[in-house]
């Protein structure tokens, strides 16, 4: 089925589903969330993480289709996903409840260079074709 997709859908589709995901998380309300007690903070930067190191796979993945990202395509992947927290970040000030915090953009960016750097390694553990 992914065969018949047109490329742009498979190079930028998983990117745009993941800033999809990201912009709801960040459109729900502070009352709206689960709190996880003494673990809260732990899981909430877990997940920004986590997210962020998706989202940075999914942009080196478009950038890169095929091989492995380039460490500039790689160095882009990061940026962009930066840029994506940071408008993220500005997004929750319009949320009942939510704030930005330039830490979450930092924890945001590092969970990037994780996701890209896992995917390069990742990429570069393929047999090649």
């Amino acid at each position: 089925m992914l065969k018949r997709l047109p490329p742009r859908v498979t190079r930028f589709g998983p990117a745009a589903l993941i800033m999809l995901a990201i912009f709801a998380f960040s459109s729900t309300p502070s009352t709206s969330l689960p709190n996880y007690g003494a673990w809260d903070w732990v899981a909430k930067k877990g997940a920004h993480a986590f997210g962020y190191a998706l989202l940075g796979a999914a942009y080196a993945h478009a950038l890169q289709p095929s091989g492995r990202p380039t460490v500039r395509q790689s160095i882009l992947a990061v940026i962009l996903a930066a840029l994506y927290a940071s408008s993220d970040e500005w997004h929750q000030s319009f949320t009942a409840g939510r704030h930005p915090a330039w830490t979450d953009v930092l924890i945001d960016t590092l969970g990037a260079s994780v996701g890209v750097s896992v995917f390069k390694w990742w990429r570069h553990q393929r047999p090649k074709p």
